[in-house]
C-alpha cells in the first residue's frame, strides 16, 4: 500500500481509518483507492494502480482524482458524507462495479473517502447489468419519441390557399424561415398561427431541434413562471422533488411558440423580457442560470396598440417581440381559398372517421361562403364534421348547413320566442337542449368579451368562470 504524507489530512487519514480494514479490503476487492478532505489521492492498492494504468504510485499520490480518474465521485462523497454504495463507473473503454464510502474521525466529522472496485469483469453482474442495459434502452427509445412528438407536424404546403391574401402570408413565412429573428404573428383565433409558426420552423436551420408551444393564456397565472422558467427542486408547495423543466430549456437550440403573449400577467412579461434579452432563465427557487439557445415566434389574437394604450402590455417586451410580424387574413377575406380548404377539410375527416368520401355542392359552397366565420378555419373545418357525421347525402346540399350554421340557428330563435307554442305555422321549432345551451353560450361569451376590449381575464371575471374555462369554451364554440 502507498501513502501519500506530504500534508496534515493524509498523515491524519493513515493514522484515522483503521489500516487494518484497509488491509482486508485489499485482498478481497479488485482495487481501493482513498481520498483526503480535498479529494486528493492518498492512498491506493496496487491492483487499483495496476487497473488504471500506472506503474509508479507516486505519480498518483496528491494529486486531485478527477485527474486520474475524470468520472469519479469521490469528491462528492467527502462533500456530502453520503455513501454510494453500488455504482457503473466507466474509465476509458472498461465499467468497473464501484462502492464510495465516506470516512470519518473520532468526532463524527469527514476526513476522506475510500473507493472500492468490487469487480473489474462484470460478468459477476449480467443479470443486474441485463437489466440496466434494458432501461437503458428504453430510455433511449422514449427520447426519440419525446423529440418525434416535438417535432413540428406542419409545413408550408398545410398552409391551404392561393389567394394574393394567402400566397403574402407563405411569402413572409419563407422570409422568417431563412432568418433567426423573433416573429410575431398577428390574427384572429382559428386563422391558423401555430401551424405557421410550426411551418416556419420545419423550414428553417432549426428544423431538426424541438419545437415547444405553450398558451400563456391556459395557464393559471401562478403556474406561469414555473411552466416558462423551470423551478428548482420544492420551489413551491407541491413542486416536483426532483426539479421541473421549463419550457425554454426545453426548446434549447429550437423553437418556442408563445400563443396568446398578448394575455401574459406583468411580471412574467418582465422576467420574459430578459430572457430574450440575455438569452438565460433562472428556475423558480433556484439561483442558478441556465444559458438557452431559444427562436421565439409569438402570437396573440388581441389587438396589441390597444393593450399597450391599456397597460397590459410592456412597450419594451412589444418592440422586443414586433421584429417581424405578419398579420394572418380571416377566412372572410380569403373566400377565395374556401373550397380548397374545404376538399382538404373533408379528406382530413374521411381519413379520421373513415366515412365515406363527400363532397359539396355548388349551393353548399355558396352558403358557405355567405357566412361571417367568426372561428375562421378552425370553425371551417368544425363545421363541415358536424355536416358529415349528421347527413348521409354523398354530396353536401345548402340544406346540410342550415342547421349547423350559428347564424340560421340564432335566426330561428326570435322566431320561435315570438310566435311560442301553437303560434302561426304550428307547434314551435325546437332545438336540442346542447344546441340551445351552446348558442346561449356563445351570446355571454361574446358580450362578454365586447364589455371587456376583447381582455379575455376581465371578460372571464364578468362572466365567474376561471381564464382556462373561458378558453376551454372559446374553443368548443370555436369562438
Amino acid at each position: 500500500m502507498h501513502w501519500f504524507t506530504g500534508n496534515p489530512g493524509g498523515g491524519g487519514l493513515r493514522h484515522l481509518a483503521i489500516p487494518k480494514l484497509l488491509e482486508r479490503l485489499d485482498a478481497l476487492c479488485e482495487g481501493t483507492i482513498a481520498v483526503d478532505t480535498e479529494a486528493r489521492i492518498v492512498w491506493c492498492n496496487d491492483k487499483y494502480l495496476h487497473m488504471l494504468g500506472y506503474t509508479d504510485p507516486q505519480s498518483l499520490l496528491g494529486r486531485d482524482v478527477e485527474e486520474i480518474i475524470p468520472n469519479s465521485l469521490m469528491r462528492q462523497v467527502v462533500k456530502s458524507g453520503e455513501p454510494i454504495l453500488l455504482d457503473l463507473m466507466a474509465f476509458g473503454s472498461d465499467t468497473f462495479v464501484v462502492s464510495r464510502l465516506p470516512l470519518t474521525g473520532p468526532d463524527g466529522k469527514v476526513i476522506g473517502a475510500v473507493g472500492i472496485c468490487l469487480y473489474d469483469k462484470l460478468h459477476h453482474l449480467k443479470p443486474l447489468l441485463g437489466k440496466f442495459a434494458q432501461l437503458q434502452d428504453e430510455l433511449a427509445e422514449t427520447r426519440r419519441l419525446l423529440v418525434q412528438d416535438r417535432r413540428p407536424r406542419y409545413t408550408l404546403a398545410s398552409y391551404v390557399g392561393n389567394s394574393p391574401a394567402s400566397l403574402e402570408v407563405k411569402r413572409q413565412a419563407r422570409r422568417a424561415a431563412q432568418l433567426g429573428s423573433t416573429v410575431l404573428l398577428l390574427g384572429e383565433t382559428g386563422t391558423g398561427k401555430e401551424l405557421l409558426a410550426q411551418a416556419i420552423h420545419a423550414s428553417s436551420e432549426r428544423a431538426g431541434q424541438p419545437f415547444i408551444a405553450v398558451n400563456a393564456a391556459a395557464i393559471p397565472e401562478a403556474l406561469l413562471e414555473s411552466e416558462f422558467f423551470g423551478a428548482a427542486p420544492g420551489a413551491y408547495t407541491g413542486a416536483d422533488k426532483r426539479g421541473r423543466d421549463g419550457k425554454f430549456k426545453l426548446a434549447h437550440g429550437g423553437t418556442l411558440f408563445l400563443d396568446e403573449v398578448g394575455d401574459m400577467p406583468l411580471q412574467i412579461q418582465a422576467k420574459l423580457l430578459r430572457v430574450l434579452q440575455e438569452q438565460e432563465v433562472e428556475p423558480l427557487g433556484s439561483n442558478k442560470v441556465i444559458k438557452v439557445d431559444v427562436r421565439i415566434i409569438a402570437a396573440t389574437s388581441i389587438d396589441l396598440v390597444q393593450a399597450l394604450a391599456q397597460g397590459r402590455l410592456r412597450r419594451d417586451l412589444y418592440y422586443r417581440l414586433n421584429v417581424l410580424s405578419i398579420t394572418l387574413p380571416p377566412l372572410r377575406e380569403r373566400l377565395g381559398d374556401l373550397e380548397a380548404l374545404c376538399e382538404g377539410a373533408l379528406e382530413q375527416i374521411v381519413e379520421r372517421t373513415g366515412m365515406g368520401r363527400r363532397e359539396l355542392t355548388p349551393g353548399a359552397l355558396q352558403r358557405l361562403a355567405a357566412y361571417d366565420w367568426p372561428g375562421n378555419v378552425r370553425e371551417l373545418r368544425n363545421v363541415l364534421e358536424k355536416a358529415v357525421l349528421h347527413s348521409d347525402n354523398r354530396r353536401l346540399v345548402a340544406d346540410d348547413f342550415d342547421a349547423i350554421l350559428p347564424r340560421a340557428v340564432a335566426d330561428a330563435v326570435p322566431a320561435a320566442r315570438l310566435h311560442g307554442p301553437g303560434g302561426p305555422g304550428g307547434p314551435a321549432a325546437v332545438q336540442p337542449l346542447a344546441q340551445a345551451v351552446a348558442v346561449a353560450e356563445r351570446g355571454a361569451i361574446e358580450a362578454a368579451l365586447l364589455a371587456a376590449g376583447g381582455k379575455k381575464t376581465e371578460a372571464a371575471r364578468l362572466l365567474g368562470i376561471s381564464r382556462a374555462t373561458l378558453y376551454e369554451k372559446m374553443a368548443q364554440l370555436q369562438l
